[in-house]
C-alpha cells in the first residue's frame, strides 16, 4: 500500500499527483491568439512510489512532462513519464529502489551502478527531438509530441561527460545548443565540460576544464564569445553523503567566482573572477559581452536560498537574506585584476525564475520577466514553493530605462515559471505573450495564462482551465511549429 511521508515534501502544495492523461481541446476562457502554434513542454518532480526514506527531497521525484499543443486557437494536453533506466526498474519492482537524493550509498543494492537521472528539470525541444533533462545524467530523448521516450543519449559516443545540465542555451545565431555538465568524470569530482550541438543534433566539440570547488552548478550565461560559469558555495563531499546528510550545503567561508571561457578556446584560456563577497544565486536572466567586457544578469541574495540545502554548520535559515533581487555583474577579459569591475542592482522586485525573449539570448537585451514574491500582498493558501518563496507575481523589467511592472495573482494562488512567446517571427524584443500556470492553491485548480508580454498589468487576455491542480514545476520551453517533426 503506497504511503506518502508527511513531510513538506509531500503534502498541502507539494502532495504527488502521479497522473499521466490526454485532455483534448482544454476549456478556455477568453482566446487564444491563432497564431500561436507550437508546444509548451514543461515538468515537475512526481514520485510515481513513495520514497525510501521518509526525509526525501522534492528534487528528487520522477520526471513527469506536461505538453500544451497550441493550434488554430484550441490547446490539448498531454502529460507522460519520462520513462528513465530508474523508472522502468522501479516500475517493473513495484517500489522504490533508489535512495536519497544524489546519495547513491542508499541505493538498493540491485541497482548500484545505475544512471540515478529522474529527467525531471528542464524539456527543450532541439534537432526534433525533446530533451529531457537534469543535471546528474546524460541527456534522455523523448519524442516531442508523442512523449514516447526513446532512452539516454551521448550523441553517437561523442560525449564523454557523464552530465548535461538541465539550462541549455540555444544560440540564436548559429541554432547550435550550447550546455554543460558538471561532475563530468563522477559523483562530486571538480571536471567540467563546455559542449555545443548543431542544429542538427551533432556534438560539434567539448571543451573540459576544472572547477575551483565542487558546487551544484544549476545554471550558467552564453555570450556570442565566451560561456560563463558562477561558482556558488552550495557544495558536496562524501562525509556529507556517508552521513545521510542532503547531498549540497551552503559553505558561507568559501568564495564566489565567475568563470569565463572562451566558446571555441580551451581550459588554459578559462578566467576565473572572483566576487567581493559570498553570496548566494542560481538561474541566470542573460550573459552578453561588449568586446572583452561580459555582463551577467542574474538574481542575486544575501544568503542561502535553499532552506532543504541547509548550511554546513547548522546555522539556521534566514527567509529575508534568502530574498533575491536581480543584479548585473560585469568583468572585463582585458582586466589584469581576478576582480568584479561591478555589481548593480537593477530592481528592488523579489525575483527569481528570469526569462527573456530567447531570440536575444547572448545577446544585449531590453526586456526580462521573472517570477516575483510580494509579502506585502494577501495571501490565503496553505503553503508555497519548495523553496518557501510565494511566488503571487509576474514582473517585467525594461532594463533601459528601468521601469517595473507585475501582475498579480491573487491571495489564494502562486505562479509556476513563466515562458515568452514572440507574437510573429519578425515582431520586435518583448511583442509577445507571457504564458505561465497559475495555481490555485484553495480551489486545487491550475490555469494555464496567456498575457500580452508588455501590457502585465492588465491580466490574462485568456486561460486555458485544467481540471486538476498541477504540482510546482521547474523549467518549460516553447517550441515554435517549425521545431517539430511532422506528424
Amino acid at each position: 500500500m503506497a504511503h506518502f511521508p508527511n513531510t513538506k515534501g509531500f503534502t498541502d502544495t507539494l502532495r504527488p499527483i502521479r497522473m499521466e492523461c490526454d485532455i483534448l481541446d482544454l476549456e478556455l476562457e477568453g482566446g487564444v491568439p491563432t497564431q500561436l502554434s507550437g508546444t509548451f513542454h514543461r515538468v515537475h518532480p512526481d514520485a510515481q512510489f513513495p520514497p525510501r526514506f521518509e526525509n526525501d527531497q522534492f528534487f528528487n521525484g520522477d520526471g513527469m512532462i506536461t505538453l500544451f499543443r497550441f493550434r488554430n486557437g484550441k490547446i490539448d494536453l498531454k502529460q507522460r513519464y519520462a520513462q528513465t533506466d530508474k523508472f522502468k526498474v522501479e516500475r517493473k519492482a513495484g517500489k522504490s529502489l533508489f535512495g536519497m537524493y544524489r546519495n547513491p550509498l542508499t541505493d538498493d543494492d540491485s541497482v548500484k551502478g545505475m544512471i540515478r537521472g529522474t529527467a525531471n528539470t528542464t524539456p527543450i525541444v532541439h534537432a526534433g527531438k525533446l530533451f529531457a533533462l537534469k543535471e546528474d545524467s546524460p541527456p534522455l530523448i523523448m519524442h516531442p509530441l508523442t512523449l514516447e521516450t526513446e532512452g539516454y543519449s551521448n550523441f553517437g559516443g561523442r560525449m564523454q561527460n557523464q552530465t548535461f545540465s538541465g539550462h541549455p542555451k540555444i544560440d540564436p545565431i548559429t541554432g547550435n545548443m550550447c550546455n554543460f555538465g558538471y561532475a563530468a568524470k563522477g559523483l562530486l569530482t571538480r571536471d567540467v565540460s563546455y559542449m555545443e550541438i548543431s542544429p542538427a543534433g551533432e556534438l560539434l566539440f567539448e571543451t573540459f576544464f576544472e572547477v575551483p570547488y565542487y558546487c551544484m552548478m544549476h545554471d550558467f550565461g552564453l555570450t556570442q564569445d565566451y560561456a560563463v560559469f558562477h561558482i556558488v558555495p552550495c557544495t558536496g563531499n562524501w562525509e556529507r553523503l556517508k552521513a545521510g546528510k542532503p547531498h549540497f550545503g551552503f559553505d558561507t567561508s568559501l568564495p564566489v567566482y565567475l568563470g569565463v571561457l572562451p566558446r571555441h578556446g580551451t581550459a588554459k584560456d578559462i578566467r576565473w573572477f572572483k566576487a567581493p563577497k559570498t553570496i548566494f544565486a542560481s538561474h541566470v536572466m542573460n550573459a552578453y559581452n561588449e568586446g572583452t567586457k561580459i555582463y551577467f544578469d542574474i538574481p542575486e541574495a544575501e544568503g542561502n536560498c535553499f532552506p532543504f540545502f541547509p548550511d554546513i554548520n547548522d546555522a539556521p535559515f534566514d527567509a529575508k537574506a534568502a530574498r533575491p533581487f536581480l543584479k548585473r555583474w560585469v568583468v572585463d577579459m582585458a582586466s589584469k585584476k581576478d576582480e568584479f569591475e561591478s555589481i548593480t542592482q537593477l530592481t528592488t522586485m523579489i525575483d527569481e525564475f528570469p526569462r527573456i525573449d530567447e531570440r536575444y539570448m547572448g545577446l544585449p537585451y531590453r526586456h526580462g520577466w521573472m517570477l516575483v514574491m510580494d509579502p506585502d500582498k494577501p495571501f490565503e493558501g496553505p503553503g508555497a514553493r519548495a523553496s518557501g518563496f510565494r511566488m503571487n507575481n509576474i514582473g517585467h523589467i525594461d532594463i533601459a530605462t528601468g521601469k517595473t511592472d507585475a501582475w498579480y495573482c491573487g491571495p489564494q494562488s502562486i505562479i509556476q515559471e513563466p515562458q515568452f512567446i514572440p507574437r510573429h517571427k519578425g515582431s520586435g524584443e518583448g511583442d509577445g505573450y507571457i504564458i505561465a500556470l497559475v495555481d490555485n492553491l484553495v480551489t486545487n485548480y491550475s490555469d494555464l495564462c496567456i498575457f500580452d508580454a508588455l501590457r502585465l498589468p492588465e491580466g490574462p487576455i485568456g486561460r486555458a482551465k485544467l481540471p486538476f491542480r498541477m504540482r510546482s514545476g521547474l523549467h518549460g520551453t516553447w517550441a515554435d511549429e517549425s521545431k517539430l517533426p511532422k506528424q
